[in-house]
């Protein structure tokens, strides 16, 4: 299989920009790598997220009656704690946040 990449550095970048703008009720951080929703409902946040392989998969479970933000590392890295953060911050409705950690 054949994939499209501008430049390797960017493809994270790009691949969650263009998620953006393909779901308009989601909302891309830029520089800190994180999708979340826009729209906040008045419950626990839940957010998820890790390295990104190949592509930030996490971002695709973002949305109604799933997560409410994902946090994408580099590729092959784990996100960074001020990028983490940022994904709390955005999933928090004043009801707490969940963190789904994996490995």
């Amino acid at each position: 299989m054949k994939k499209i990449i501008n430049h390797p550095n960017n493809v994270v970048t790009e691949t969650l920009m263009g998620l953006a703008k393909a779901y308009p009720q989601l909302k891309y951080t830029e520089n800190l790598e994180v999708i979340s929703r826009k729209e906040k409902k008045k419950k626990v946040g839940l957010v998820s997220g890790g390295g990104s392989g190949h592509e930030p998969a996490h971002a695709g479970y973002v949305g109604t009656g799933m997560l409410d933000a994902a946090v994408a590392g580099n590729v092959f890295s784990s996100p960074s704690p001020d990028r983490i953060i940022k994904g709390i911050e955005e999933a928090n409705s004043g009801e707490g946040v969940l963190l789904i950690i994996k490995n």
